[in-house]
């Protein structure tokens, strides 16, 4: 490592998803000698200033996590790209697809400091089959050849699929990818602990939303299955994505008597102590979900759809249900059986803790993470 302290620098869309996502990485990666900055857009200032406040400083930039606007985007690749220049990071850590994009050609015509790069999914572009999705995915390719170039830049998959699939397509030789599952969960503060339970077992979905994260046949499930099982919704709107699902809609669903909508909640340890099932029938292009990791660190049985990312910490039939996306039959089926079978729920939720202590600690994660910065240098 360098004599000076080396100078690291996390490029994320919003300043919202680094808190909830990568502010334990980056803490630690400052008490391991690392001077750790963030780039992020300048919407979110209440964001923007839990960031300074954790002591971490703060680069605003202009970017916009949905936006399409070809005169904005070359702003925002220009404007990293200033960046990049004037605070010379000796290590560029850029998460989600835009900022690698971006992130990546910016590095290189900034002189090419070492980066990693890291896919939290495929998400929107890679998994959607409507026509703005597909000219982008022609244009995201040879953009990702060249911000993936190069000896001193890595990139860390979060699935196995994704990585299969970035390699099938030429974008990155095999020696430059890693695989670290997932953000990781402190599992003391996601353990499993009951709450005071009620007459009939709780099915919770947890999450953005997003039409592709599976809310709409969650809601069709609490529809058919009505009167059998609580059914709640913890989750918020992410407005500028094409693929929201408005407020207006989830408490029309409310007054219908199909769920209860909790809201955007901070206290989900409480929240996942206070269901039986955690239920994310996501066709959304996951890295891994954050919520099913964390329901299963709490003991809760997960059902998912066997699709990338999700089948990484569920196991059908060990720690939960995998059912076929979009397929309602068998994600009612799966839903009802453990609505009825609480042995079930409770053998699998003992083997979802282990799973999650056996690969998916937020130390497991940042000890990788940390070790791949080292190989860098």
């Amino acid at each position: 490592m360098h004599k000076t302290p080396p100078k690291l620098l996390f490029v994320v869309n919003i300043p919202r998803f680094f808190l909830s996502h990568r502010l334990p990485l980056a803490l630690a990666a400052q008490a391991a000698g690392y001077e750790t900055h963030v780039a992020a857009s300048a919407a979110d200032r209440a964001s923007a200033q839990r960031i300074k406040d954790a002591g971490l400083p703060f680069h605003p930039l202009p970017l916009s996590q949905h936006g399409l606007n070809p005169i904005r985007e070359i702003g925002t690749l220009l404007a990293l790209r200033r960046l990049y220049r004037e605070l010379k990071p000796d290590l560029i850590h850029h998460v989600s697809i835009k900022p690698i994009l971006y992130g990546g050609i910016a590095a290189r015509l900034a002189g090419g400091p070492r980066a990693v790069h890291a896919l939290s999914g495929l998400g929107y572009i890679f998994v959607s089959r409507d026509i703005k999705a597909r000219l982008l995915r022609v244009l995201c390719q040879p953009a990702f050849k060249i911000a993936l170039a190069g000896a001193n830049s890595r990139m860390i998959f979060q699935n196995r699929d994704d990585r299969q699939f970035f390699l099938q397509h030429g974008l990155i030789d095999e020696d430059r990818t890693v695989l670290i599952r997932g953000s990781g969960v402190d599992e003391q503060q996601f353990s499993p602990r009951d709450a005071e339970r009620s007459s009939k077992p709780v099915v919770l979905f947890a999450g953005r939303l997003l039409w592709r994260k599976g809310i709409g046949d969650f809601v069709e499930v609490a529809r058919r299955l009505r009167g059998q099982a609580h059914f709640r919704v913890a989750g918020y709107e992410e407005e500028t994505s094409p693929l929201n699902v408005a407020a207006s809609q989830l408490r029309a669903w409310a007054d219908e008597g199909l769920i209860d909508w909790l809201g955007k909640r901070e206290d989900m340890p409480e929240v996942y102590a206070d269901c039986d099932i955690l239920c994310l029938p996501s066709t959304y292009g996951e890295g891994v979900p954050k919520v099913l990791i964390e329901a299963a660190a709490c003991g809760r049985a997960c059902i998912a759809t066997d699709s990338p990312g999700c089948r990484e910490i569920v196991q059908d039939g060990v720690n939960g249900l995998l059912v076929p996306p979009c397929d309602l039959e068998a994600l009612t089926e799966a839903v009802r059986r453990l609505i009825r079978n609480e042995s079930t729920r409770r053998d699998m939720g003992a083997r979802g803790r282990q799973i999650v202590l056996e690969g998916f600690t937020r130390r497991q994660v940042t000890d990788k993470t940390l070790a791949l910065y080292r190989s860098l240098f």
